[in-house]
């Protein structure tokens, strides 16, 4: 998230209403780095953590107070980071006062200096459909955001991020949205982190986070066999722990919506899409699963969820961003699926 004084990440808060006064710099620009370069000896995926950490407060001394139209929000409806926070602004009738903007779905070479591929803006509003050129800043890519917050920025140019950056840290970015704008929210009264849930929501985070959320690109990404195979069983204990759960109540943490829906959502939307075919997460489908699938139907259907789901911005930027793992950049036809269709989760009570 940006803030109108600054800019930063694939998921970005940015503040975009003052000029930017920081500090200078003199050290050198270091090569940028992705997603992919993020593996281990062992040759498992480890990722590594977000760098810009600020928070928005409704504390009176708090540097960035929540304020309509002083963020912007930069995302990427390809990345289910980034779609969290998305999801969020919408639910939560945030988006006339915090305006978005998405970049292009497939990673391009980011500056003629280097080989950095990365997540560009389009030039204009009709090249790509679902993206636009950044209103703020006239930047080209989102790793030119990240160097005018911080000339001596070496991480990954990630999304979401704002004016200067003000956080890149997708979990800390929806509670921001979560509570600190309640003054200016549309739809204040959802509170998806209520006090006595919480010890419950961040223990299905951990568990979540580790084996479906991150645990797609751990097999994604993994360069060897043994940490592949480690990491598929996890996922499939992960997701049949959330089957059983999803037999028994309406949400993961009971029978109203929580941050823990959202942050399972994102990957499970993405699923049959492109992590069983691209991830090789193909022992058993999203569909496969009667009460996930239903589960994630019910999500989708939420009012404005839908908006966030872009399935053609997914699968262009999983087949096409990736060369190492798919040469030629083809994207599959199928599987097409139809999550507004009826589910079932009305059985469980509200």
């Amino acid at each position: 998230m940006q803030d109108s004084s600054v800019r930063t990440p694939s998921v970005a808060i940015s503040a975009v209403n003052r000029k930017f006064r920081g500090p200078t710099y003199s050290a050198l620009f270091q090569m940028a780095r992705s997603a992919l370069d993020e593996m281990s000896d062992s040759g498992a995926f480890t990722r590594t953590a977000s760098t810009f950490r600020n928070f928005i407060s409704r504390d009176p001394n708090s540097q960035f107070p929540p304020e309509s139209g002083r963020y912007h929000l930069y995302v990427s409806y390809a990345c289910s980071w980034a779609s969290r926070c998305l999801a969020y602004l919408k639910i939560k009738g945030l988006d006339k006062a915090i305006s978005f903007t998405s970049v292009k779905p497939i990673w391009e070479r980011t500056k003629e200096t280097d080989e950095h591929m990365g997540w560009v803006f389009p030039t204009s509003n009709t090249e790509e459909p679902g993206a636009e050129p950044d209103p703020f800043n006239g930047a080209k890519s989102i790793r030119e955001l990240y160097e005018l917050a911080s000339t001596n920025y070496t991480g990954k140019y990630t999304v979401p991020k704002f004016k200067t950056i003000v956080s890149n840290e997708s979990a800390e970015i929806i509670r921001m949205l979560n509570t600190e704008f309640n003054d200016i929210a549309e739809n204040p009264a959802l509170d998806l982190y209520p006090p006595h849930l919480r010890a419950q929501i961040d223990n299905a985070n951990e568990w979540i986070y580790s084996g479906i959320n991150n645990g797609v690109y751990k097999c994604g990404f993994a360069r060897k066999q043994e940490p592949y195979d480690e990491a598929i069983k996890q996922l499939y204990e992960a997701l049949d722990k959330c089957e059983e759960i999803l037999s028994k109540q309406r949400y993961i943490c009971g029978n109203i919506i929580t941050e823990a829906d959202i942050r399972l959502f994102v990957t499970l939307i993405r699923f049959d899409e492109v992590y069983a075919v691209h991830f090789k997460c193909n022992n058993k489908l999203l569909r496969e699963y009667p009460n996930l699938f239903n589960y994630t139907k019910d999500i989708y259907q939420i009012p404005s969820m839908s908006s966030t789901v872009n399935v053609q911005h997914i699968k262009q930027h999983y087949y096409g961003s990736h060369p190492s793992k798919n040469q030629f950049g083809l994207i599959p036809l199928g599987p097409n699926i139809d999550y507004s269709s009826p589910h079932d989760r009305e059985r469980f009570s509200a």
